[in-house]
């Protein structure tokens, strides 16, 4: 395994865990028994985590695309 793909398979890993954290309508708070109702916008924590999620599926995007380029013909 090169480390290109072991870096992929970190991504992936991080990406997963950063989607399943965002609960639907519930906030981050919702995820840990908290109780929302009412619509409201991403403060702190959550809009740290959304931005990393954007990040991340950038990134392994990118890693993804570096993975069809064969280099040894370069």
């Amino acid at each position: 395994m090169t480390p290109l793909v072991v870096a992929q398979m970190i991504l992936a890993v991080a990406l997963i865990a950063a989607i399943l954290l965002q609960q639907r309508g519930t906030g981050l708070g919702g995820a840990f028994g908290g109780e929302v109702t009412a619509y409201r916008s991403r403060r702190g924590i959550e809009r740290t985590l959304f931005r990393l999620t954007i990040v991340l599926a950038v990134l392994f995007v990118v890693f993804s695309l570096l993975n069809l380029v064969d280099f040894s013909t370069l």
